[in-house]
């Protein structure tokens, strides 16, 4: 994974000792960007007024919980990015939890107390290999599947990406003028 210091992170907990460890953390990786929200209200109005790259949420907060963060961010009508790769940072990681939070459209999910080995592979696993996002009647959010299974060819078999559910794409730097290169040779 390359450098961080491009890369914007939004984390959200309701715990300034958490935010503070994690911002640490970050910063070790080499990220300079580092935004933080106390709670769900907060990140997703920051969502609306900041470019967030990665947003790191925690679980159990007031008001809104993290899961209830993640499905706002996903499937509200107003949600200033659906595709923002999220990942759920929290203590609480029995198998409900854990199901509750993909069921909702996290990217990743790492339980506390966290470490640097264990946030960066959840950080390098949403930059380095990010899933197709996917649009059912009940769910939007980050293929749950993490591998393809060659022998499945029942209907509901994923091919990728869906044609009305791409990511946004970035526009991409211009290519350098071949006739200039030519000349130059």
């Amino acid at each position: 994974m390359a450098g961080l210091e491009r890369v914007r992170f939004m984390v959200v907990d309701d715990n300034t000792h958490m935010i503070h460890i994690v911002k640490t953390i970050l910063r070790g990786f080499g990220a300079t960007h580092v935004f933080e929200a106390r709670d769900a209200g907060d990140a997703f109005q920051r969502l609306r007024n900041d470019a967030i790259d990665i947003v790191i949420v925690d679980f159990m907060m007031e008001v809104l919980d993290g899961v209830e963060f993640v499905h706002m961010v996903r499937n509200s009508s107003d949600s200033p990015n659906r595709y923002v790769p999220i990942i759920m940072l929290t203590a609480h990681s029995e198998r409900s939890r854990v199901t509750a939070a993909r069921d909702a459209g996290v990217n990743e999910f790492c339980a506390k107390p966290v470490t640097a080995l264990e946030l960066y592979r959840k950080v390098a696993a949403v930059i380095d290999k990010p899933r197709p996002f996917i649009k059912t009647a009940n769910y939007f959010g980050p293929d749950r599947r993490r591998r393809q299974d060659a022998k499945y060819q029942g209907k509901e078999r994923r091919e990728g990406w869906s044609e009305d559910h791409k990511p946004p794409v970035k526009e991409a730097a211009p290519a350098a003028d071949e006739n200039a290169a030519a000349k130059a040779d």
